[in-house]
């Protein structure tokens, strides 16, 4: 398993390895390695306590709004109105006085 691990210098004292959830857990060493050591061994101690990681898929949803998805097309006004919007976009970004 690879998790991502945010590792930031601290004032002159070393370094700081922070997991992200579902290891909110944090541990500093004199160096890089020895953060990521501790933060290594603080994962390992709540595994072996019991922890574990595992997969949970979710049921794909409809979005709300995915049944108007597409109720316009093939409406015959549909064409002129794309075109008056361009139209409208074109005079907006040649016209000089609108910031």
């Amino acid at each position: 398993m690879t998790i991502p691990v945010l590792i930031e210098p601290l004032d002159g004292t070393g370094f700081r390895a922070t997991g992200g959830e579902p290891f909110s857990l944090s541990a500093e060493g004199e160096t890089r390695d020895g953060a990521l050591a501790r933060l290594r061994a603080l994962i390992e101690a709540r595994m072996a306590a019991g922890a574990e990681i595992v997969p949970l898929d979710l049921p794909a949803s409809d979005h709300p709004w995915a049944a108007l998805a597409g109720w316009l097309k093939g409406d015959p006004l549909l064409g002129d109105w794309e075109g008056a919007m361009a139209d409208y976009r074109r005079s907006i970004d040649e016209d000089d006085s609108i910031l």
